[in-house]
């Protein structure tokens, strides 16, 4: 296990232990929402989730994705605005919230799948749809090489995700690692998931835990080796 720091100069807006907003990001099939599902579960916390399942048009995406890219975007985009507004409105009494989507990276999935006058339209609504929208305290940046992503894909075994080629993750990871090479908008943790299993070994999700709660400015490497059951 390895780790490197580089601290940063804007403390967490949350209590010294734990930041008030986490989220959880990463390509298709790294383990996002299930790290966002524990953490809530370990922090006793609210807990918004992105729901594919949910967009219709998510299916007709991947089978043709020129055809449902826009609607596809748009109605992604629609539903996580909402969801972080919707947060700004309720009351603060629960000091922890945690997301498996930070609302930038929408643009990543926009920016890979439109073309220049479908870009230029949802530019224009996301630039509407993201004023005053929440700010992470963390982000926890979750890695993996695409052969495993492809298996976990194929694994959970989604109807909307059996379409999903390599190539198109590869682009997607690509676009991932330049998003966070360059983002500074919040303490950021930067996790290969590779070779750890924090759904189903307690031992790797503690040390994932404890990483989460450590943070608390700039950006940091976790680099775990498998732990064995």
């Amino acid at each position: 296990m390895s780790a490197q720091y580089e601290q940063g100069d804007s403390p967490l807006k949350a209590n010294k232990d734990v930041p008030g907003f986490i989220v959880v990001e990463g390509p298709i099939g790294v383990g996002k929402t299930t790290l966002a599902n524990k953490l809530a579960a370990s922090f006793g916390s609210d807990l918004l989730l992105e729901g594919a399942d949910e967009n219709p048009f998510i299916e007709k995406f991947y089978e043709d994705p020129s055809a449902a890219a826009l609607p596809t975007q748009l109605f992604f985009l629609l539903q996580r605005a909402r969801q972080l507004k919707a947060m700004n409105q309720e009351d603060m009494f629960n000091p922890v919230r945690v997301a498996d989507f930070l609302i930038e990276k929408d643009r990543l999935f926009a920016e890979l799948t439109l073309d220049a006058d479908e870009l230029d339209l949802y530019e224009q609504v996301y630039s509407s749809l993201t004023i005053d929208i929440p700010r992470p305290d963390l982000v926890v940046y979750l890695q993996a090489p695409v052969e495993v992503l492809l298996e976990r894909i194929q694994k959970r075994g989604l109807k909307h995700e059996r379409f999903i080629e390599a190539a198109y993750l590869q682009r997607l990871c690509d676009s991932y690692v330049q998003f966070f090479y360059q983002y500074n908008n919040s303490p950021l943790l930067i996790v290969n998931a590779a070779d750890i299993d924090f759904a189903n070994n307690d031992a790797d999700y503690e040390l994932l835990h404890q990483q989460v709660t450590d943070v608390k400015t700039g950006r940091h490497y976790f680099n775990p080796t498998k732990i064995a059951l």
